[in-house]
C-alpha cells in the first residue's frame, strides 16, 4: 500500500510539472531594464494545476497628452490558465466597477477574499482590465501563445549579446543568427542606436531580453526577428525598407519615439503577435509607405497617434500600396486613428498613385477620442480602392465617428486632394451598446468638386443612421 501511496504521488508530482511546463514567465533584469509597476500583483497557474507562478508586472507609459503610467504582464501559455490579480493602493469592494476587455472575448471574473480578482483564459489573449473606469491606470494583461522556436547557439555564424571585450568583436559579415539573451543589451560602437540586419538572418530577443535599440532591415530580404523579448524606447522599434520576406513576430515595444514598426517600399512582410505602448507625439504603430503583401495578424496597440497607418509615396518610397491584410488586432489610440488610410501620396506624378486591395477585420477598437474610428483620408492624388471593413468590434468611444471616407486637402500634410475614394464596404460594424449615442459623431462621406467618393456599402452596421454625405 505504501508502495502504491508513493508511486501515486510520483505521478501527481510528474503530472504537475508537465502542466507547470506549459506556463512560461520571464524572469527580468533587476537594474536598467523597463520600470517596475507595484500597483498590481499578478500570479498564474494552469487550470489543471497546483503551482502558482508570481507575473512580474511593468510600467507602460501612455497618453501623450498627459503621460500617465499604466501597468502590463506578460507570459506564454500552452493551456488553459487562472489567473488572479491584485490591484493595491486602491481599495476593490463588491460594488467596484471591474471589466476585462475586449468584452468580445466574454471573459468573467470572480472576486476571491475580497481583493484578489480571478479568471480563466481557454487560450492566448490580449486584455485590459479596468477597476472603475480608470484606463490611465489599467492592467493590460498578454498571454502569448507558447513558443515553438529554440536557437541553436553552436552555429559559427552567431552574434551572442551584441558584446565582445572590445565592440568590434561581435562583427560577422553574414550572421545567420543574432541572439539576444536575458538582460539588458545596448548596440556597442554604432551610430544612432541602429542595430543593421543582413539578408537570411534571423534575430531572436529571448524572454528577460531587453534591447535598447532601433533594429534595421534595409535591402535584404529573408530575415526573422523573432522571441519575447522587449523593444525598450528605440527611434523606432523595426524598421523595414526596400526589402521583402521579412517576419516580426511576439516581441513587446515600449515607447518608440516614432513608429513601432516602419515599413518603406517593401514587400511580402508579416508582423504577428507584437505588443506596443507609446506616450509620444508622432508614435504609430505600423505605419506602411509604398508597401504590398503585407499581413498584419494578433497584434495589440496601445498608441498615441494612428494604430494602422496605411500610405501611397512620403519621403524616400514610391510605387503605390497594395494587398494589406489585418485581422485579430486590438486597437488602442490614446490619440488620433485606429486605422488611418490613404493621407499621403505622389501629387508630383500627374496620374497619382494608387492604394489598394485592404481589408481590415475580425478587430477590436477599445478607445477613440475625436477622429474616425475607420478613416478614409484621400490626399496628394491617390487613388484608393477596394477597401474592406468587416467584422469590427467598437468599445470605450469618448467621442468619434464610425467611419470617415473624405476626399481631403490639409494644409499640414497636402499639396493637392485626393483623385478618388472608391468601392469601400463596411460589413458588420458594432459598437457596444455602453457608447452613449451623445458620443458619436455622424459618420462622413465627402467628396470635393472633381474629385468623388464613388461607391460605398453599409452592411449589418450599427448606427447607419448617423451618415452625413457631402457630394458622394
Amino acid at each position: 500500500m505504501k508502495e502504491l501511496k508513493s508511486l501515486f504521488l510520483v505521478l501527481v508530482l510528474t503530472c504537475t510539472q508537465l502542466l507547470q511546463a506549459q506556463v512560461h514567465v520571464a524572469q527580468l533584469p533587476d537594474t536598467d531594464g523597463p520600470h517596475l509597476n507595484d500597483r498590481y500583483e499578478v500570479r498564474v497557474r494552469p487550470a489543471a494545476g497546483l503551482i502558482w507562478q508570481s507575473v512580474p508586472v511593468l510600467r507602460c507609459d501612455v497618453n501623450t497628452r498627459r503621460v500617465q503610467q499604466a501597468a502590463y504582464a506578460e507570459f506564454d501559455m500552452g493551456e488553459p490558465v487562472v489567473v488572479q490579480v491584485v490591484r493595491h493602493e486602491d481599495s476593490v469592494s463588491s460594488t467596484s466597477d471591474i471589466r476585462i476587455r475586449p468584452t468580445s472575448r466574454g471573459i468573467q471574473h470572480r472576486m476571491i477574499g475580497g481583493d484578489t480578482l480571478e479568471f480563466t483564459l481557454s487560450q492566448p489573449e490580449y486584455l485590459s482590465i479596468e477597476y472603475d473606469g480608470d484606463r490611465h491606470h489599467n492592467l493590460h494583461l498578454l498571454a502569448n501563445a507558447l513558443e515553438s522556436y529554440h536557437p541553436d547557439l553552436s552555429d559559427t555564424e552567431t552574434i551572442i549579446n551584441w558584446q565582445g571585450v572590445q565592440s568590434q568583436d561581435v562583427f560577422i559579415r553574414n550572421p545567420r543568427l543574432i541572439y539576444f539573451a536575458p538582460g539588458v543589451h545596448k548596440p556597442k560602437d554604432l551610430p544612432g542606436g541602429d542595430i543593421r540586419i543582413p539578408s537570411n538572418c534571423t534575430v531572436y530577443l529571448a524572454p528577460g531580453a531587453v534591447v535598447k535599440a532601433r533594429l534595421v532591415v534595409d535591402h535584404a530580404e529573408n530575415v526573422r526577428i523573432i522571441g519575447r523579448g522587449i523593444v525598450d524606447h528605440p527611434l523606432r522599434g523595426v524598421e523595414i525598407t526596400y526589402s521583402r520576406n521579412v517576419l516580426v513576430d511576439g516581441l513587446t515595444f515600449l515607447n518608440p519615439s516614432h513608429y513601432t514598426i516602419f515599413g518603406g517600399e517593401s514587400s511580402d512582410i508579416t508582423v504577428r503577435n507584437i505588443k506596443s505602448f507609446s506616450a509620444r507625439s508622432w508614435s504609430d504603430g505600423i505605419d506602411l509607405m509604398c508597401c504590398r503583401r503585407v499581413r498584419v495578424e494578433n497584434c495589440f496597440l496601445r498608441t498615441s497617434d494612428d494604430c494602422i497607418a496605411l500610405y501611397n509615396h512620403r519621403w524616400w518610397y514610391w510605387g503605390g500600396s497594395s494587398d494589406i491584410d489585418v485581422s485579430r488586432c486590438v486597437f488602442w489610440p490614446d490619440v488620433a486613428h485606429p486605422v488611418n488610410i490613404g493621407s499621403h501620396g505622389d501629387d508630383r506624378n500627374p496620374e497619382g498613385e494608387t492604394l489598394r486591395h485592404v481589408r481590415i477585420h475580425d478587430c477590436d477598437i477599445l478607445y477613440n477620442d475625436g477622429d474616425g474610428l475607420l478613416a478614409v483620408n484621400c490626399g496628394d492624388l491617390n487613388h484608393i480602392r477596394d477597401i474592406r471593413f468587416d467584422s469590427i468590434r467598437a468599445e470605450g468611444i469618448r467621442r468619434g465617428r464610425l467611419f470617415d471616407l473624405r476626399i481631403f486637402q490639409s494644409e499640414k500634410y497636402n499639396r493637392a486632394p485626393g483623385c478618388c475614394i472608391d468601392s469601400v464596404t463596411f460589413a458588420d460594424i458594432t459598437i457596444s451598446p455602453d457608447v452613449p449615442d451623445s458620443c458619436l459623431l455622424p459618420s462622413r462621406v465627402e467628396g470635393m468638386p472633381g474629385h468623388p467618393v464613388g461607391r460605398y456599402s453599409l452592411l449589418r452596421v450599427s448606427h447607419p443612421d448617423v451618415v452625413k454625405s457631402t457630394l458622394p
